[in-house]
């Protein structure tokens, strides 16, 4: 489907010009000072196969272009062709892209893939897990856990979001830096083991290991509380934090996390039984442990 990113309206794919707002589809099209770019977007041709070692295959039309976090391409046909480059106009901006990328967990460069005609590119995540897609219109985020994101189209900005709450920040880890992902396109996420996705209805609550969110939509509500009385965090196994949800929106957590599956592959590491990675991660570890 085609969007028109200076007013949002969704338009047929073979039109050339957007009925509500008169502005042209053509890629790469500028208008009026202000008014912001316009693009005439392609919905990607692609299928996610495998189960937990899930692989995303994209089938590029000519001139279609995707961009990818460094080391998540499986394979590609020889007609695609790829660049390794930093985002941003100037000098300062790009230096200032891969700084934020850097605390978002992810490589200082992004490579690009596009096709001169009919191709495909193959991409997945770096441990056992599930691909999520999500298909954002113009102005929707989402935000999602460090590091998970793996390709999406060049429509779609990838930014760092700091957690505003002092809670979050303190506690909440590596949660307290997510990436924020807005559109107009597809973009795909990585995350390990299965997914659950719960719906919240305004003001509805749902507590989860810091470590097992994967993503939410920008309407809910985020914040690190503590769990029940001393005796709950000193002997119930789950850390002493919780992230606290409050709908409305979607929220997906994830059955694995990556410090989970290192402390099982390598227990003698340190065992604890929360996610918690934070500035009191030898406190959690001790409280916390399983042992």
């Amino acid at each position: 489907m085609t969007f028109c990113t200076n007013c949002g309206a969704q338009n047929a794919d073979d039109a050339k010009f957007c009925p509500s707002c008169g502005k042209g589809l053509v890629a790469g099209a500028v208008p009026a000072a202000g008014a912001g770019p316009v693009y005439a977007i392609q919905p990607l041709d692609y299928s996610i196969e495998g189960d937990n070692l899930q692989v995303a295959r994209v089938r590029l039309k000519p001139g279609q272009e995707v961009y990818a976090e460094a080391g998540k391409m499986l394979y590609k046909t020889q007609n695609v062709q790829w660049e390794t480059r930093m985002s941003g106009e100037t000098l300062g901006a790009k230096l200032w892209g891969a700084v934020k990328r850097k605390l978002m967990g992810e490589s200082l460069f992004m490579t690009y893939f596009r096709a001169d005609s009919n191709g495909e590119v193959g991409f997945a995540g770096s441990y056992p897990g599930r691909i999520q897609v999500f298909e954002l219109v113009v102005g929707q985020s989402v935000l999602v856990q460090r590091d998970s994101f793996l390709f999406a189209q060049p429509t779609v900005q990838l930014n760092i979001a700091l957690v505003k709450k002092l809670g979050a920040g303190f506690f909440g880890g590596e949660g307290f830096i997510l990436e924020k992902l807005t559109g107009p396109g597809a973009v795909f996420i990585h995350g390990g083991g299965d997914f659950v996705e719960f719906v919240l209805k305004p003001g509805e609550v749902l507590q989860v290991d810091t470590g097992c969110i994967v993503a939410f939509d920008e309407s809910v509500g985020y914040d690190i509380q503590m769990v029940g009385g001393i005796k709950t965090a000193i002997f119930g196994g789950e850390g002493l934090f919780l992230a606290t949800m409050t709908g409305p929106g979607r929220v997906i957590i994830q059955s694995m996390t990556l410090t989970k599956m290192r402390r099982e592959l390598a227990p003698s590491v340190g065992r604890s039984g929360g996610d918690e990675r934070s500035p009191l991660g030898a406190i959690t570890d001790i409280f916390g442990s399983d042992d």
